[in-house]
């Protein structure tokens, strides 16, 4: 529900205010007095192109802000969950402002946001009919949506949203496995021939190392065991080797000790260095008898060293890359494999997901067929008591392919010229018509339409009389389930308001517009002026005292 609209520096606006309260909201006012503004300012919150034409002369920025009690479980909740907004004390502050520069600006809560935010949101809790570019009845989803929810039918729909989406979802999966296929396809061959020479090879992590130490050895061979038995000898083989001549320290230095203890702690020194003589110089002597010239194992190490060497530039910098490349080339060859196991599968799980969106739609369209037949006949019975002569018709346009809102394109028409066939609503050519017919369908909708204020302006174009009590008697029924603002000229509307705003201009230099509440004789006076008499005269006074009357009865 909007609860406070205020405007400031737009147009020949310079501040003005209006709370409104739940049921009939009416503003009412002189011709030019500036209602026709407040709809335009109230428009920018509902999505318009702001233009620094607005700016009213000599002030800097215009701005219009409105409050807000918003709804809850509803499109628009899930709106500001998903933006991660909250109402502050259960209201919702939409502004926007227009700078004379032409810069535009627009906050949520007090937080910055787009335009298109503030718009989005603001069509959530307004729906201003009377300018084309506003009627949200004029757009084929909400079309759709409005002719779903009077057929109870919104479920239905949900559940051809969510079949469609699942159905989607498999089909780009059986694309993307089409397009792998047919990439592994085309390198299944270099992937094979990869996969079988690096597995023929036999890698395994570190053999490079190993490798280059064997060929080092088997390279110098004979260098090696001229050098290891030469150490053999002089370390402990030889009658002077270094192993013998510690041992005959070793015995000199007992001596010593038996003379003087006070070395003992050399002692162990010396046998250290005995004993790793005769360690080193046995294993070098093992290590010299080991050693071999094998040319031909030197041959089989270069040749192995080679074939590493090709893989490498090959596959990878080193035994471990060209393995994993060994490893993915043999996965892609084996996925390749999978996937015709892949594909059946996909396919049968899109089948049921085909299956299941053709379900829903079938029972989504024979709702619609039945809901579009009962619409047509409410909406066309009431046009004659808005003063329009014609009928109202609910088209399903079969598509060429079931989509994620069903199978069939919903588009509200009507003829308003007997004995024509009814058009898109988007060429009805008054829009004083065009309010009317909205009024007609929000009357019959009024109980599931999910935007909780409705604006109406020019609703009272060209009608009066009957007419016009037919009018102020519908818009009363739909305020009994929506809050309802209109800018109306017809007295017998105004005196049915809840809450009725008057709209008047300063008539001096720099004139001003200002909007008040009327009650009492200030209302009554109002109404003899809308009835076209004198507001001072005593018989139009009577006669609106009566018109009120009668509205309250």
């Amino acid at each position: 529900m909007l609860l406070e609209l205020r405007v400031r520096d737009f147009a020949i606006i310079d501040d003005v205010a209006l709370q409104l309260g739940p049921g009939l909201n009416v503003l009412t006012g002189e011709t030019g007095a500036g209602k026709s503004l407040i709809v335009g300012a109230l428009s920018l919150l509902l999505g318009e192109r702001a233009s620094a034409d607005v700016v009213r002369a000599g002030a800097a920025r215009a701005i219009v802000e409105a409050v807000f009690e918003p709804p809850s479980g509803t499109d628009l909740h899930a709106l500001l969950t998903e933006q991660g907004i909250e109402s502050e004390d259960d209201v919702l502050i939409l502004r926007r402002e227009v700078a004379a520069e032409g810069r535009n600006r627009a906050w949520v809560n007090g937080s910055p946001a787009t335009a298109g935010l503030v718009g989005a949101i603001g069509r959530g809790l307004a729906d201003l009919h009377g300018q084309h570019e506003h009627q949200t009845l004029l757009r084929a989803d909400e079309q759709r949506g409005v002719l779903d929810a009077f057929g109870d039918a919104v479920e239905t729909a949900a559940r051809v949203a969510a079949a469609y989406a699942e159905l989607r979802d498999t089909d780009a999966r059986l694309e993307r496995l089409d397009r792998e296929q047919d990439q592994a396809a085309r390198q299944a061959e270099l992937l094979r021939r990869q996969a079988d020479e690096i597995e023929r090879a036999a890698l395994r992590p570190g053999e490079d190392v190993e490798l280059e130490s064997e060929a080092t050895r088997l390279e110098h061979a004979e260098e090696l065991a001229r050098l290891a038995e030469s150490l053999h000898q002089e370390l402990y083989l030889s009658d002077h080797s270094i192993a013998a001549r510690l041992g005959a320290a070793r015995r000199t230095f007992e001596q010593l000790l038996r003379i003087d203890a006070s070395l003992e702690d050399g002692r162990t020194s010396l046998d250290d260095a005995f004993h790793n003589a005769q360690e080193l110089g046995r294993r070098l002597g093992g290590y010299a008898a080991s050693i071999e010239h094998d040319p031909a194992r030197l041959d089989e190490v270069r040749n192995r060293q080679n074939l590493i060497f090709r893989l490498q530039a090959r596959y990878g910098e080193s035994i471990d890359a060209v393995i994993e490349t060994g490893r993915r080339a043999r996965a892609e060859l084996d996925r390749l494999d999978r996937a015709e196991i892949d594909r059946r599968t996909l396919e049968r799980q899109r089948e049921r997901a085909r299956l299941g969106h053709a379900e829903a739609c079938e029972t989504l369209s024979a709702a619609r067929r039945d809901a579009a037949r009962r619409l047509e006949r409410y909406v066309t019975d009431t046009l004659p008591d808005l003063g329009l002569a014609g009928r109202f018709a609910v088209a399903l346009v079969p598509l060429a392919e079931p989509a994620g809102h069903g199978a069939e394109a919903v588009e509200f028409r009507v003829s308003l010229n007997p004995g024509t066939e009814p058009g898109s609503l988007a060429r009805v050519a008054s829009g004083g018509e065009l309010s009317r017919l909205m009024l007609s369908i929000k009357t019959v909708l009024a109980r599931v339409d999910r935007v909780p204020t409705l604006v109406f302006d020019e609703v009272d174009v060209g009608i009066g009389g009957r007419t016009a009590h037919r009018v102020a008697e519908m818009l009363k029924r739909v305020a009994l389930h929506h809050q309802v603002f209109v800018i109306t000229h017809l007295a017998q509307l105004a005196a049915r308001a809840d809450h009725h705003l008057l709209v008047e201009k300063d008539a001096g230099p720099g004139s001003n517009v200002a909007v008040s509440e009327l009650r009492g004789e200030d209302r009554i006076r109002e109404l003899a002026r809308l009835l076209g008499g004198d507001p001072e005269s005593e018989v139009s006074l009577e006669h609106a005292r009566e018109l009120l009357g009668a509205a309250a009865a």
